[in-house]
């Protein structure tokens, strides 16, 4: 009997053994070695947690390029171009006003400008704006997520993390080229959101949208956790950057 338990303690001991020794950190390439060491320290010192182990990261100029606009704007040019110019129809008319709007606006990072994006798209249904997402990405955007990003992101698999995007961008709009290119769940891809009725997406937004503050309180509202690394570039990521309980990543 003292036999089969020593066996079954050595058996749990290996197994446990396996388990650690499976979570190994792979240093990023082109990032300092004391980044690459602060980030496998930080990893390794979150193996034995049992709670959610959540990572947040901004999408725009965070997790892939932005250049020479914003893909969400880019989106709207190239279907105005494509689909409502050539038409003379009053909801067309009505929508190249928004986009006009937006133009003479120029503060793509305010929050009338960001709502103003989810009121062009009003009227299509959710399938229509993921393909005008992934049409707009497939033709500009292609090749632009950063590899060093996607190498973190693996390593934050790894060791068992949550992944999270958050962007001011439509939602809808973002959800499947991001969840596709960093391997996540497009649940995980959290922007401005609208209410869809009757299978065609509405102007209604619902908040909060993940702009500056609103970026903290979509933590709060629909990730339900405190992240343990937050990572983003630019002075609207901030209030979300400090919801970290652990690391602050700043993309250069």
């Amino acid at each position: 009997m003292l036999k089969k338990s020593s066996i079954i303690s050595l058996l749990l001991v290996f197994c446990l053994l396996q388990g650690l020794q499976a979570q190994t950190f792979r240093p990023i390439k082109g990032w300092p070695n004391e980044v690459n060491d602060k980030l496998e320290s930080f990893l390794n010192s979150t193996i034995t947690m049992k709670e959610r182990k959540v990572s947040v990261f901004d999408c725009d100029g965070t997790t892939f390029g932005q250049v020479p606009h914003y893909l969400a704007d880019e989106a709207l040019y190239l279907y105005a171009d494509e689909v409502l110019k050539p038409r003379n129809d009053k909801d067309a008319k009505e929508k190249l006003a928004i986009l006009d709007r937006m133009v003479k606006d120029g503060d793509n990072v305010g929050k009338p400008y960001v709502e103003d994006r989810v009121h062009f798209l009003a009227g299509l249904t959710p399938e229509e704006i993921e393909l005008i997402g992934e049409n707009c990405y497939r033709k500009s955007y292609q090749g632009k997520f950063y590899p060093e990003m996607k190498e973190l992101i693996a390593n934050l698999k790894e060791y068992g993390f949550e992944v999270w995007i958050l962007t001011a961008s439509p939602e809808l709009l973002y959800q499947k080229f991001v969840a596709d290119e960093l391997g996540i769940s497009t649940i995980n891809v959290v922007g401005a959101k609208c209410v869809v009725e009757n299978g065609k997406t509405t102007g209604e937004i619902i908040p909060p949208i993940p702009q500056d503050d609103g970026k903290a309180f979509s933590i709060e509202t629909f990730i339900k956790a405190r992240p343990l690394i937050v990572g983003g570039n630019s002075r609207g990521d901030l209030d979300m950057l400090n919801e970290s309980v652990g690391l602050k990543i700043v993309v250069n």
